[in-house]
């Protein structure tokens, strides 16, 4: 019998959960260290009691920066086969979580699945599904509706939810006051802005935020709050609009943590590069810690087809600066719903980019590899290279399809490659470069 509800309740009533111990030997840390940045919701563990096949992870600034997929069909698109192949590879590829932001048809068979199969933090947008599960238009939906929705996914077994409670009436005469050049670009965002106009209610996420906080208790769901102000483009970052909704979040985690509910606030969006930094910092002093889940942020609006490097470079400076989480972005961003090589080439963007920033922080261990590398490739030995790779098989494919003459050269240099030459000058032997 669960002496607790949470992992925050656990590790303020010091007891050390299997998931808790699981994190801590990954992060290298001892539970001692780890335990107090739980219970202060300075780390999350995200853990849904009901999803057994869990591999668990934690996120927090001082960890390892994580890495989230998101994946889902659409009307257009609608192949479930199709998304657990997204599914697999984004395992294999070393992900830590996977969104499911379907958004047609019956969704449930595909969220047990997900649940029930897959190690990784299963996260959902709970709107998206209310639209779909009643098979209703937005306007008819109550505010039980959105509720009973949530309740669904935490009994299921999510993990996390991304809930857009910061907006509220006063959202609507901001965003009409202050004409934003690409108003609400959150999904999630723009369908409860839709719904508090079509009624005239309040936000039900907001409204209701109590009752949430029961459910997510008891299920012990950790609540991403979304930020339905996210930037869209470079010229609405860091805005009134954005700035308001994050100062409501703030405060909206404090009540979280007072019924031990685990929290991350969802960050940009679009942002110049000179921006980022005091964002992060910026979050952090208004929400108290609390891990920051960012979308890139993308550094140029122009790079449709190419934003998978767009984010990677703003994630790279954001998860540095303090974000805790990055949301992928893959080539297909703002065209199309990606397929499984956009799939592929977001996660390893943004691997790339949290384990530069890991470095930068200091992150136990984070260099290791990057030590290992550099070794074996002074050594000339490409097998060991392959091993300690984050793509190995396109490394791989690289140099066997541009094989050079000599197997201690690669085809760019050959002969004059500076790593044979000084081995051998170091040795005292003959460098021949004709």
């Amino acid at each position: 019998m669960r002496q607790y509800s949470t992992q925050m309740e656990a590790a303020r009533k010091g007891i050390v959960t299997e998931e808790l111990k699981a994190v801590a030997q990954k992060e290298r840390m001892t539970v001692e260290e780890l335990l107090p940045l739980v219970a202060s919701g300075k780390v999350v563990i995200c853990a849904n009691k009901n999803h057994k096949c869990l591999d668990p992870q934690g996120i927090g600034s001082m960890l390892k920066t994580k890495i989230n997929v998101n994946l889902g069909v659409s009307r257009d698109c609608k192949d479930y086969d199709l998304e657990m192949q997204k599914v697999h590879e984004a395992v294999k590829l070393g992900a830590h979580a996977i969104m499911d932001l379907s958004s047609h048809g019956n969704t449930i068979p595909f969220r047990k699945r997900l649940i029930a199969e897959c190690p990784l933090m299963i996260g959902t947008v709970p709107v998206y599904d209310a639209v779909i599960h009643y098979q209703r238009d937005l306007h008819t939906l109550t505010a039980k509706d959105f509720i009973d929705v949530v309740r669904l996914h935490a009994e299921d077994g999510v993990d996390f939810v991304t809930l857009h409670c910061g907006i509220t009436r006063q959202t609507i005469e901001q965003i009409k006051k202050h004409k934003r050049k690409l108003n609400i670009v959150s999904r999630g965002g723009s369908l409860v802005f839709a719904w508090m106009c079509m009624t005239g209610e309040e936000n039900p996420f907001y409204e209701h935020f109590d009752e949430i906080l029961d459910i997510c208790r008891e299920y012990d769901v950790t609540i991403s709050l979304g930020d339905a102000c996210r930037p869209g483009c470079l010229a609405d970052a860091s805005d009134v609009c954005q700035i308001e909704e994050l100062v409501r979040l703030g405060e909206l985690t404090k009540r979280a943590w007072k019924k031990d509910v685990q929290v991350m606030i969802e960050g940009p969006g679009h942002m110049p590069i000179d921006q980022i930094e005091a964002n992060m910092k910026i979050q952090q002093t208004i929400c108290s810690g609390a891990p920051f889940y960012v979308l890139g942020p993308l550094v140029t609006d122009i790079a449709p087809g190419y934003d998978h490097i767009t984010a990677a470079i703003g994630g790279a400076i954001a998860a540095s600066a303090g974000a805790a989480f990055l949301c992928y972005v893959t080539p297909a961003e703002h065209l199309a719903l990606p397929n499984l090589d956009d799939v592929r080439q977001g996660i390893i963007a943004m691997r790339i980019a949290a384990h530069a920033a890991d470095i930068a922080k200091g992150v136990k261990g984070a260099r290791e590899a990057d030590d290992r590398m550099a070794e074996a490739r002074r050594m000339l030995d490409w097998e060991t290279q392959w091993k300690y790779a984050i793509d190995p098989e396109t490394a791989k494919r690289i140099r066997d399809e541009r094989k050079p003459e000599h197997e201690d050269t690669c085809s760019m240099c050959g002969k004059f490659c500076a790593v044979r030459s000084m081995n051998k000058a170091l040795a005292g032997e003959l460098v021949d470069v004709l």
